[in-house]
């Protein structure tokens, strides 16, 4: 397999821009179905954005795949988390058995898991587990680099690979999830290099830590990056400095989708890090993402703010594994189903002339009333 810098290039230059005559047709749609104009939010929104995603006005995404990257990093031995890294081992494999949160909410609305170690510090002999190992786990990042250009370059591209894999044989929508202890360390410390915002300012508790180790972790990162002072401006060096397997592997499935003209689902905080990483080495790619819920990691809105995406819905979940994007997919099969199967004016049999003054003006919102 060619992990070369070359071929992530060619691969992000075969990435291309939604389908502006899909938008506008299921724009148009959307204004003649029988409804006042908006009235589904959301939804409307989502139905054009995946037009445009797919170059189809009308889509059903029966076929969803969420893959989870698994891999363990260096800088556990700090004590920034408070799960021993066996987890990372433990819950790879309870991802392929359904029996993590992520596992069984993918069985309940129909998603298929594809769980890849790329790096957790273990020898994997489950047959489930696609074996994309890189290294056993990153090195350190508090005391040098997380691990070579070269093996960032292989992490981005084993992404890529697996998600046009999936795209490939049938997978209509894809999901982007992880696993690995200690990585909302490197995700703080990623998006602290792409974004210049304070480390405190960006970085929770991850699965919860008391206020010592909490101290910890912030001084941890920020050693980290006076160590290493990754290149904001160059997305591969930052992933090799302050990064993870996980992470670097899901910003190549988020290109690896968009270049297949997938919707592609970010999860919680690490996941949309890595939905940065990628928008960065390839801003095309953001318009085939879709955010699914607000993370509880006070980082997360800082990152979607870049991307310019708002999440879906809010349910205070810090769990990460993907957990978040079966949920999601729900939501685009109702996009689907109103643009899909609701009646417009003119087979409902209304007359719909009584819309024409509020079409073109903001008539349902109430303005603030500013009179003393």
């Amino acid at each position: 397999m060619d992990y070369s810098e070359k071929r992530l290039d060619e691969i992000i230059d075969g990435v291309t821009g939604p389908d502006e005559a899909a938008e506008n047709a299921a724009r148009e749609l959307q204004s003649r179905l029988a409804k006042p104009p908006g009235s589904l939010g959301v939804l409307e929104e989502l139905s054009i954005k995946l037009a445009g995603m797919t170059g189809e006005v009308r889509n059903e995404l029966k076929e969803r795949y969420l893959l989870v990257f698994c891999a363990d990093n260096g800088v556990y031995k700090q004590g920034v988390a408070s799960s021993p890294q066996s987890v990372t081992l433990s819950q790879t494999i309870n991802l392929t058995k359904g029996k993590t949160g992520a596992a069984v909410l993918s069985k309940r609305f129909g998603v298929r898991l594809r769980v890849c170690d790329v790096g957790v510090n273990a020898v994997i002999r489950d047959p489930d587990v696609i074996g994309r190992k890189i290294a056993f786990g990153t090195c350190d990042i508090s005391e040098g680099p997380a691990m070579t250009r070269e093996q960032a370059v292989r992490a981005i591209l084993t992404g890529v690979d697996l998600a046009i894999e999936t795209a490939e044989n049938g997978g209509q929508v894809i999901g982007v999830g992880e696993m690995g202890v200690g990585n909302t360390t490197t995700s703080s410390a990623v998006l602290a290099t792409l974004t210049g915002i304070d480390v405190r300012r960006l970085t929770g508790r991850g699965a919860g830590l008391t206020d010592e180790a909490y101290e910890k972790k912030i001084d941890v990162i920020r050693k980290a990056l006076c160590v290493n002072r990754p290149d904001p401006g160059d997305i591969i060096d930052t992933l090799s400095k302050v990064g993870g397997f996980d992470i670097a592997a899901m910003a190549g499935a988020f290109i690896g989708a968009a270049y297949k003209k997938v919707p592609v689902v970010i999860d919680g905080f690490i996941s949309i890090v890595a939905a940065l990483c990628a928008y960065r080495l390839c801003p095309q790619a953001v318009n085939y993402m879709i955010a699914s819920h607000a993370s509880y990691e006070i980082g997360y809105m800082a990152a979607a703010e870049e991307l310019g995406l708002r999440p879906l819905f809010d349910l205070g979940m810090r769990l990460g594994e993907g957990s978040g994007c079966p949920i999601a997919m729900m939501m685009l099969d109702a996009a689907c189903e109103v643009i899909n199967h609701m009646a417009t004016f003119e087979q409902a049999e209304i007359d719909d002339s009584y819309l024409d003054e509020i079409r073109d003006i903001d008539a349902f919102g109430i303005k603030e009333d500013t009179q003393t």
